[in-house]
């Protein structure tokens, strides 16, 4: 032990000695069919991108069991779990969780406290909101994959407040003081993470700013092999998303209609979908398709002259998938997809350009500058995709457990 605080610098517990022995002889090599795992998400309502990162850790992890506060997924729905079921906590059986399990949002603290993963040798938490506050103990290894910091009880706790309607009066303070302990329980909570992983630098920067913690970044997995690069483009825009208000759709929209000579189709449905057919019913050149199979979704990406897409995201799964067809995209510069999307005056690299106001009339000058810039190379937009592959996500995340299991105390030093 002294030896090895000679060689290091750094000042080992017995304990800590112990667990590294132990981890190294489950993990040397690094099997990870040789670890009991636990996987704990949020919930398991639908399959979006952070449920496509869950099917990944499972393909890395296949023996692992699954916990989530709530699990509302059809038969048919789970084949990306493998068909099985996540343990649930008590919201699962609260009223109408089904349909309202997240006005049960300042019962989730205490509800992911009272999973027992005591049995588990490793802990993966893939954490939007309150995932990564489950309880481990010191001869465990706690990693969280972070989407992002729960957002509305950050930075975008006003903007949340807002367009929740919770300005003013009693449910106001309310919720503002359900923020407010929330904040207290996520930052103490973040002790009991080992490591950190996160989803892109800018959910990184945001980490550190929250919890004070470095952050590996891991770019979520894409699945490039299911599209396919196209070279000859039609002359059409493709607008693609859920329609939720900080995804700007109506926005595309607004612009477009101004642009009459510019088609544009538009695929995605949810709470905004009644506002974009109203914005669009005047415009001819606008075409909204609604919600579409992903395989007609992929149709349009392929044969799309470009992509645009005007939210500010942690990663951006679509301008990626969008990338993979061939299709350069036009994007609002913040957040993730400056980090998939490469903006140069080099037709060899560039796959797209940035908008840097959530405006109408920014989105009409990014189209005309896209226009005027000539040359978007598919095979460079393809090239860039694959760096954001399954097969690669696997790969990192491998790498990243390795590496923690391998250090003394089973934590980042």
């Amino acid at each position: 032990m002294v030896a090895l605080q000679a060689c290091t610098g750094k000042d080992f517990r017995a304990s800590d000695f112990t667990l590294h022995k132990k981890l190294n002889e489950v993990i040397s090599p690094f099997d990870s069919t040789k670890m009991k795992v636990a996987i704990v998400h949020e919930w398991f309502v639908n399959y979006a991108g952070s449920e496509k990162v869950v099917e990944e850790i499972l393909k890395v992890f296949p023996q692992a069991d699954l916990f989530a506060l709530v699990d509302f997924l059809a038969d048919d729905e789970r084949g990306f779990l493998g068909g099985r079921r996540a343990r649930t906590s008590f919201i699962q059986r609260l009223p109408k969780a089904r349909s309202a399990f997240r006005n049960y949002l300042p019962l989730m603290p205490l509800a992911i406290e009272q999973f027992d993963l005591s049995a588990y040798d490793l802990v993966i938490s893939s954490n939007h909101a309150v995932a990564k506050g489950v309880i481990t103990g010191p001869g465990q290894v706690h990693i969280s994959y972070v989407h992002t910091p729960i957002r509305y009880a950050w930075d975008l706790q006003h903007q949340y407040l807002r367009e929740s309607g919770l300005e003013k009066g009693i449910k106001a303070w309310i919720a503002r003081l359900s923020l407010h302990y929330l904040r207290l329980w996520d930052s103490r909570t973040a002790h009991g993470v080992d490591a950190f992983l996160a989803n892109s630098k800018y959910v990184a920067r945001r980490i550190r700013k929250t919890y004070g913690r470095d952050s590996k970044v891991v770019y979520p997995p894409v699945d490039i092999a299911r599209f396919k690069m196209r070279t000859d483009k039609e002359d059409f825009y493709l607008a693609a998303s859920r329609m939720v208000a900080y995804k700007r759709m109506p926005m595309i929209v607004e612009a477009f209609a101004a642009m009459p000579k510019r088609q544009l189709v538009v695929i995605g449905d949810g709470p905004e979908l009644e506002r974009v057919k109203a914005l669009a019913r005047d415009a001819r050149n606008v075409t909204v398709l609604g919600y579409q199979r992903t395989d007609v979704l992929a149709d349009y990406m392929e044969r799309a002259r470009a992509f645009v897409f005007a939210a500010e995201e942690d990663f951006g799964i679509a301008p990626v998938e969008a990338q993979a067809c061939g299709t350069p995209v036009i994007a609002y510069g913040a957040g993730g997809v400056r980090e998939t999307v490469i903006s140069s005056t080099n037709p060899e690299r560039r796959t797209g350009l940035f908008f840097h106001k959530q405006t109408a009339e920014a989105v009409r000058n990014a189209v005309y500058e896209f226009e005027a810039a000539g040359e978007f190379r598919p095979e460079s937009c393809r090239a860039n995709a694959e760096q954001f592959s399954v097969e690669k996500f696997r790969q990192e995340l491998r790498q990243a457990v390795g590496q923690l299991l391998a250090t003394p105390g089973g934590r980042e030093q």
